[in-house]
């Protein structure tokens, strides 16, 4: 009777043991984050792997806060997005004036004599068929420049914007194991990272197998960091960035924002806070 007792009791103490442990602890990556803030903490996320289907925690990074949990200006956000919009917008929209319409190249009548107004061509703008005043003529840009504050302001907003609503993950590189398109949508499947998704690495000769696996899938795009943008990030439901891109944006981004003349210029985009 005891002998069978002892294996059992040492069956459930090993069980309680295993479950009673408390699990390890997630290494948090100390980063040294330039110009520290004085009164906001750093914003703590993920860093997930890249190289397997499954969701693998690898540890927790901190993003600075005046990058990563800005006050959502959604005018500035909103100023950027119609920027960008109209510096591709070209109109072809062209009408002709007097001297560029056909025919009406003599005096239609005598300047006196007859009684009539005097006119020198029917192909005047007074006349049907004639010119157009003041028409459009083509090609005709609609670019402008923002501002470079409004630039900066714009993306550290939609930055925060992103990581608020969840759509911001950070991963280690752009490494994964096959080309196979497969592979990558079976990922972003998994991890429910939505329809679109924008990978942003700190340079712009990405991994090849990445490449090949996206170069077919239009809703999936690489881009370097140099071209992040506010649109981009707008229309892509989620946003991937490797730890190096992240070390980069924080570090221009920063240095944008500490620049000694940036006090005057950028005092219009801070809102009233005690």
């Amino acid at each position: 009777m005891m002998s069978e007792t002892v294996p059992k009791l040492r069956t459930c103490l090993l069980a309680i043991r295993k479950f009673s442990t408390a699990p390890p602890k997630v290494p948090v990556e100390s980063r040294q984050l330039a110009f520290p803030p004085k009164y906001q903490k750093p914003r703590q996320v993920w860093l997930e792997n890249f190289d397997t289907i499954e969701e693998k925690k690898l540890g927790i990074i901190d993003l600075h806060p005046e990058i990563f949990a800005a006050n959502p200006r959604i005018d500035i956000i909103q100023e950027n997005v119609r920027w960008q919009s109209l510096y591709r917008y070209v109109s072809y929209a062209h009408t002709k004036s007097r001297f560029e319409v056909r025919g009406g190249g003599r005096k239609p009548w005598p300047q006196k004599g007859l009684g009539r107004a005097r006119h020198g061509s029917i192909r005047s703008p007074l006349f049907r068929g004639g010119g157009v005043i003041h028409g459009p003529k083509s090609p005709t840009p609609h670019f402008y420049m923002l501002p470079y504050y409004s630039r900066v302001h714009g993306l550290t907003s939609t930055l925060s914007v992103k990581l608020a609503q969840d759509d911001l993950h950070i991963i280690m590189n752009l490494e994964i194991p096959t080309d196979e398109p497969n592979f990558i949508e079976e990922l972003v499947r998994s991890r429910n990272w939505g329809p679109s998704v924008l990978f942003v690495d700190d340079v712009d000769i990405m991994p090849r197998n990445i490449t090949a696996a996206t170069d077919k899938i239009k809703h999936f795009n690489l881009m370097p960091v140099y071209g992040l943008n506010v649109y981009s990030m707008l229309k892509h439901d989620t946003l991937v960035l490797t730890r190096a891109a992240v070390d980069l944006l924080e570090l221009k981004l920063l240095t944008s924002l500490h620049k000694n003349d940036v006090k005057p210029c950028a005092e219009k985009f801070k809102l009233n806070q005690v």
